[in-house]
């Protein structure tokens, strides 16, 4: 039978969220990355669903049409975490298979690290495993030197939001294309070795000549809609509270260091500079339960719209692997942090 794609609101911890949903079965989220929404899962929900998944894909915090709250501490990693384990709740989930991409994925980490019981099995696209989240602000300057660092740029409210909302339709563009493995070989190195600290996020970022075979007009139109009306404020909140992410996380590490001992999928674009300049050796040794390590040739950071049909073979069958369509547990008590 074939599935059909529906969108509804769910309340979770205190916002009104989002989501496209498509398929019964047991539960499978799917959190994108920046600058993105539901719509980068468009091929993977109806593939999910066609193998006996409910999946689905909320726009997250700050995004399309979930709420986007006005303080920069209501974007914190434990935010985040508490939003996607409220959806679980909603959907009345014991457990899920939490995938994500980009800042998706490292909000799929800290979910599994905070909520073992809720979470069943993690694929992550683009962003390796780290122990802890990004380094704070301080430290980020003395590495970063004199290159352009996107999360420090975006620091001070107002900068950012007004050069990518200039024109919007052309942003994305540039983004899309500079990030993902249709651009020239050598502009991604560039990009993130070359640029000067005062650089602006778009300069050095070519206009394509024509759009990549993945990202059609009707799509780029579907992400421009979005963004024209949420602008990117929201978005960019996310950068601007690794601070507090790192201080509750040292919180955290006090009464004992959380760990991934899940079932852990990982695929990435070869051509993708998260990947490139992540420690793969390190999630290799770390994550006991590390499955597989995915690497596309000629392959960005979109990883999950560019090479569609290999992301859904393996998350399909890593799901059926680790979470047969058999399971399907409901729950009506509410969450709490595994501490």
């Amino acid at each position: 039978m074939q599935e059909t794609l529906t969108h509804r609101y769910v309340q979770s911890n205190g916002i009104r969220m989002h989501m496209a949903e498509e398929g019964k079965g047991p539960l499978v989220v799917l959190l994108h990355g920046f600058p993105e929404m539901w719509y980068s899962w468009r091929h993977q929900l109806p593939a999910i669903a066609s193998a006996g998944y409910h999946a689905v894909a909320p726009d997250l915090r700050g995004y399309g049409e979930t709420d986007a709250p006005p303080a920069v501490e209501s974007y914190s990693l434990l935010t985040l975490t508490a939003d996607v384990v409220g959806l679980l709740d909603a959907m009345q989930a014991e457990t899920a298979v939490i995938v994500g991409h980009d800042w998706g994925a490292e909000i799929a980490w800290r979910c599994a690290q905070l909520y073992p019981q809720r979470i069943a099995a993690v694929g992550a696209l683009s962003v390796p495993y780290s122990p802890r989240p990004m380094i704070p602000t301080q430290r980020m300057k003395q590495a970063s030197g004199n290159v352009f660092n996107l999360a420090l740029y975006a620091q001070e409210p107002g900068v950012a939001e007004a050069e990518l909302e200039a024109d919007v339709r052309r942003t994305l563009r540039l983004f899309l294309y500079a990030y993902s493995g249709d651009a020239p070989p050598d502009l991604m190195p560039a990009l993130f070795t070359t640029r000067p600290a005062k650089a602006r996020a778009l300069d050095g970022m070519p206009e394509p000549t024509v759009l990549p075979a993945w990202l059609t007009k009707a799509d780029l139109d579907s992400y421009t809609q979005a963004f024209v009306r949420t602008g990117f404020r929201g978005a960019l909140s996310r950068l601007r509270s690794i601070d507090r992410d790192w201080r509750d996380w040292e919180e955290l590490a006090r009464v004992g260091e959380p760990s991934v001992e899940q079932p852990v999928l990982f695929m990435g674009g070869e051509r993708d500079s998260a990947v490139r300049f992540g420690n793969l050796e390190g999630m290799k040794a770390t994550l006991p339960k590390l499955r597989k390590v995915v690497l596309l040739p000629n392959c960005g950071h979109w990883v999950q719209q560019e090479r569609a049909a290999e992301v859904n073979a393996e998350l399909i069958d890593f799901l059926r692997e680790v979470f047969p369509p058999a399971i399907r547990v409901t729950r009506s008590r509410p969450a709490q942090p595994s501490r």
